[in-house]
């Protein structure tokens, strides 16, 4: 079983407790569920903005301990202080350390859309996303089947929530370009052994029909990198651990904006 394997299978339990112990009503009448979320396009394409997707991420599966000490509230607001498009918040708490707190405290804090970064199987997640304060969910096509991407992301869509679909793949393009997606992102990451190349992104962007907002994914360490992947044709950038894994997260991204913006 590989590690994506491993993190599904869990998954599935995780989403019956959280079933057992909320229900759909509780989720609904959370004060967060009855906002109206950004639209990730608005932000992307503003030309005050990077199209960086920058992330909250502790811990992966990959290098353990990213980032023990770093306050969510502290950080998001060093994103959103240097014109991030979205902000990505990790709310898986085995493999990545994350929780749907850290989501809420992020939302409290800054008014840019936010990504909960998950590993989504059920449509409970999906309102669980939208009570928690979330903008965009993340459907990973290397765990659903087209019809569940088809079934999760109507969800999303009738409660008013961004879709970004993850490939890796041709394939898992090709079988996945519908209506009710968003933007398509290409992880430059193998989920199974989390080899990186940005070939992924590369080799796929030709293949990304205009009406997405296309996204890479992964990898992304460099201000050069951004700039070929711009060239490509990419309009957003999801940096993960490369802020994280600095001693100061908020001084790693203002002078990645600086040089970007050089």
């Amino acid at each position: 079983m590989n590690i994506l394997e491993k993190i599904i299978q869990h998954k599935r339990k995780e989403v019956s407790d959280a079933k057992a112990r909320t229900t759909v009503r509780d989720l609904e009448s959370m004060p967060l569920f009855s906002r109206d979320p950004y639209r990730l396009k608005d932000f992307v394409f503003d030309p005050a903005r990077n199209g960086i997707i920058s992330e909250f991420k502790r811990a992966s599966p990959s290098k353990g301990m990213i980032n023990k000490h770093s306050k969510v509230e502290e950080i998001v607001t060093a994103y959103a202080n240097n014109k991030v498009s979205a902000i990505s918040v990790l709310t898986d708490s085995d493999f990545f350390g994350g929780s749907l707190d850290d989501l809420l405290a992020a939302r409290k804090q800054v008014n840019v859309p936010l990504l909960r970064k998950e590993f989504i199987i059920d449509e409970f997640q999906i309102i669980e996303a939208k009570a928690y304060g979330s903008d965009i969910i993340l459907l990973i096509a290397s765990c659903l089947t087209p019809a569940e991407i088809i079934q999760l992301s109507s969800s999303a869509k009738n409660l008013g929530l961004n879709v970004l679909l993850e490939v890796h793949n041709e394939k898992e393009l090709a079988d996945n370009l519908i209506m009710t997606v968003d933007a398509i992102g290409v992880n430059n990451r193998n989920l199974n052994d989390f080899s990186v190349s940005l070939d992924h992104s590369l080799n796929l962007i030709s293949q990304i029909p205009d009406q997405y907002i296309k996204v890479s994914e992964s990898g992304i360490s460099e201000v050069d990198t951004i700039k070929k992947l711009k060239t490509a044709g990419f309009n957003a950038f999801l940096i993960g651990e490369n802020f994280m894994k600095q001693e100061s997260p908020q001084q790693a991204i203002a002078n990645f904006v600086s040089e970007l913006a050089e």
